[in-house]
């Protein structure tokens, strides 16, 4: 992809459990919601590219380059995201998962592209949330890794629950080369290029 970045400028956001993907609340039944704009004086025609729903967080790119937000949002580009899951994961449950299972969309039934999916032995280090979780005498919860190249509305979410294990928290941790790494929730910075 040619290097169009000279004028544009690049962020890299850890998004906040609560905060939605845009900058303009433009549906008036989501009064009150937090906006990515409370987070940083981004620069006017700054867009999100992709989303991360009100209740996920994590790695989110922004950028004032359209045919760079088209670029990374395309199947090219792998996505990771850590999931903590209600119960203990089976193998039996991942197989399916990296398989391919069948979720509803807007549109309809779609079945997931095959992703690559394993279960992390550890909880990841992740800045802790803005809303509790639950706590353990709710039942044992394990963590996910699932990674994926296409980008259905809350997919990761309607993947675990069709195969018997609802997400409790969903981190995007992974777009491409750039990681999350030790960034804390709301963190912004600013990079030269995204590939």
């Amino acid at each position: 992809m040619e290097n169009t970045n000279n004028k544009h400028q690049h962020f890299i956001l850890f998004k906040p459990y609560g905060y939605l993907s845009q900058f303009v609340n433009n549906q008036t039944q989501r009064k009150n919601k937090k906006m990515l704009g409370e987070l940083y004086a981004f620069p006017k025609n700054t867009m999100a590219i992709g989303r991360l729903d009100e209740h996920s967080e994590g790695l989110l790119l922004l950028t004032t380059n359209g045919k760079m937000s088209e670029y990374i949002r395309s199947s090219r580009i792998e996505k990771e995201y850590f999931a903590q899951v209600d119960g203990e994961i089976t193998q039996e449950a991942i197989q399916k998962l990296k398989n391919g299972v069948e979720i509803s969309t807007e549109t309809g039934k779609y079945i997931t592209k095959p992703s690559i999916v394993f279960k992390l032995e550890k909880p990841p280090q992740l800045p802790k949330r803005a809303k509790k979780i639950r706590d353990e005498r709710h039942g044992s919860t394990s963590w996910i890794s699932i990674t994926l190249r296409e980008g259905k509305f809350r997919q990761v979410r309607k993947m675990t629950a069709v195969v018997g294990y609802p997400t409790l928290r969903l981190v995007r941790v992974r777009i491409g080369i750039i990681q999350i790494n030790n960034m804390l929730a709301g963190e912004v910075k600013e990079v030269n290029s995204f590939i």
